[in-house]
């Protein structure tokens, strides 16, 4: 039985192809799973991949994944998928294929042939262009030649990134993300990913260690919203979500869920920036 809070990659069992019924959507959300060997370039602390381990995707097996994609739109759209997962009524339709996965999805050398193919498939199905592409990523590879011919497909296809930015300060980004980066780097990267696809930023907020997020971060997280603003980067908006499945990382114990009025408080700042704002605590 599908769940919102079971985002299980082998509920299928199918190597590329994973169903998860997602809060941000309000549906059906078809995943693409491109790091089958659990390997990410970073190590956010409240991801939920076990054995997560740092590296880049594998070399994609192309028939396979066409394979894998076409018989599961066919269960869903043809078959008893929503009967046998016992889905709702209310949240029986495709909401979107979302490039996501066990890892960061452009580290794969394949990223833009594998748009290339989704599309492909979504035209056999008559859905291209009413089922939206999302590419969840943190943003990290968006200079790759590779990377950039893959947002501009999914542009054409009114896909559209979701844009990870946990924090902008070297220090948060190593203890949520254990990453690299700054506000700086931050903003030029999210610039080069608007320009070339419709994107949104995605900001993960919890407790951790029973404290809420130090103000200096919340801070320049707001600043550094502004910098967006001013500059008039394209944005589609914010979404801001709560940890919702437990982390597999080291140091999960110590994660804990805000209350919803914290969300609220840092939406309603987020929308006197003059941003558009959804958040699922």
């Amino acid at each position: 039985m599908l769940s919102v809070t079971d985002h299980t990659r082998e509920k299928a069992g199918l190597r590329y192809i994973y169903p998860v019924l997602s809060r941000r959507s309000g549906g059906l959300s078809i995943g693409i799973n491109l790091n089958t060997n659990n390997a990410c370039n970073w190590r956010c602390i409240y991801c939920q991949v076990p054995g997560l381990s740092r590296g880049g995707a594998p070399m994609v097996n192309f028939e396979l994944m066409g394979k894998e994609l076409r018989q599961f739109l066919g269960d869903v759209i043809h078959g008893s998928f929503y009967e046998r997962e016992s889905v709702p009524h209310e949240l029986r339709c495709i909401r979107d294929i979302a490039i996501s996965g066990n890892g960061e999805p452009t580290t794969s050398n394949d990223f833009h042939e594998v748009t290339k193919l989704i599309a492909l498939v979504l035209a056999e199905f008559g859905l291209l262009g009413q089922t939206r592409q999302v590419l969840i990523s943190n943003g990290s590879r968006v200079g790759q030649p590779n990377v950039r011919k893959g947002l501009r497909k999914l542009a054409e296809n009114q896909g559209e990134v979701w844009f990870k930015v946990d924090s902008v300060t070297p220090t948060g980004i190593v203890n949520i993300n254990q990453g690299r980066g700054n506000n700086t780097a931050t903003l030029k990267r999210l610039a080069t990913c608007a320009a070339l696809c419709p994107i949104w930023i995605q900001s993960c907020f919890f407790m951790y260690k029973k404290k809420l997020p130090p103000d200096y971060e919340i801070n320049m997280y707001l600043d550094f919203l502004k910098a967006v603003k001013t500059r008039a980067i394209p944005l589609q908006g914010v979404m801001l979500y709560g940890i919702a499945r437990p982390s597999m990382q080291p140091g999960a114990d110590e994660l804990e869920r805000l209350p919803e009025a914290w969300f609220e408080a840092l939406a309603e700042q987020i929308q006197n920036i003059g941003i558009n704002i959804t958040f699922n605590p």
